[in-house]
């Protein structure tokens, strides 16, 4: 499998798949790359249906003679592959945006929880993400308002971005909560349509189902963090070390 940079020519070819309505997988196989690689390329550029093969280039050159740092404030640690970083980093915002977040709070929320400290300040995301601070602060303040990142002052009197200790907790609470509005909605059409109309028995089984997933997913959070938060307990040695004489 060949590695490295995707070259122009390959680039022009996941145009012309894309033109031709293939799926992700498919031209990666065609290139002999990996799926993420085609997916993190044409998400990174406008997605598939604005995807520009000679953009696309003209951009990664772009990003390659750039100075950025290769890993999000501070000194890398001893050992770190860099480059696998940027391409962990990058996959996980290709993630967040297949998942609905916004580009940037996506490159913002990836940013954060790659960094060892697990917060930044807007000046160090500034820097890491090469992006203007008014970038920033739009992107800090959609990822407060989702309950994904909080803000601080620290000793400097600097704003400080980090990611919530319990942050998947709160996005699948969050996630359960819009599911049972769904069901709520639905149960609310049956009343209106009237109950044994066709449209009516549709909506009855999705508040069904939708109950049944919300309170699912509400009773599993709440089980894993009350795991997750439980300190295991200490055993004392059954054999204890002799005392040294």
């Amino acid at each position: 499998m060949p590695g490295g940079r995707l070259t122009q020519q390959e680039r022009q070819k996941i145009a012309l798949g894309l033109a031709d309505s293939l799926a992700y997988a498919e031209i990666a196989r065609g290139l002999d790359r990996p799926t993420s690689t085609i997916t993190r390329e044409v998400m990174r550029n406008g997605g598939p249906t604005a995807y520009r093969a000679d953009l696309a280039h003209r951009a990664t050159e772009h990003r390659a003679h750039r100075r950025r740092p290769t890993q999000p404030a501070g000194t890398p640690a001893p050992g770190r592959d860099d480059e696998a970083v940027r391409e962990y980093e990058e996959s996980f915002t290709t993630l967040f945006m297949q998942q609905g977040l916004p580009k940037m709070g996506a490159r913002v929320l990836a940013c954060l929880l790659v960094a060892d400290a697990g917060s930044l300040t807007a000046s160090e995301l500034v820097q890491h993400l090469q992006v203007s601070p008014a970038s920033v602060s739009k992107a800090v303040a959609f990822l407060e308002e989702q309950g994904l990142v909080r803000r601080s002052r620290d000793e400097r009197r600097r704003d400080r971005y980090s990611v919530n200790d319990d942050v998947w907790y709160q996005s699948t609470i969050a996630s359960a909560r819009g599911i049972a509005q769904v069901a709520d909605i639905a149960r609310r059409g049956v009343t209106v349509l009237g109950p044994g109309n066709p449209a009516a028995v549709r909506l009855e089984n999705i508040a069904r189902f939708s109950d049944f997933i919300s309170e699912s997913i509400f009773r599993a959070a709440e089980q894993v963090r009350e795991v997750l938060s439980t300190k295991p307990e200490v055993h004392p040695s059954p054999n204890p070390a002799p005392p040294q004489t």
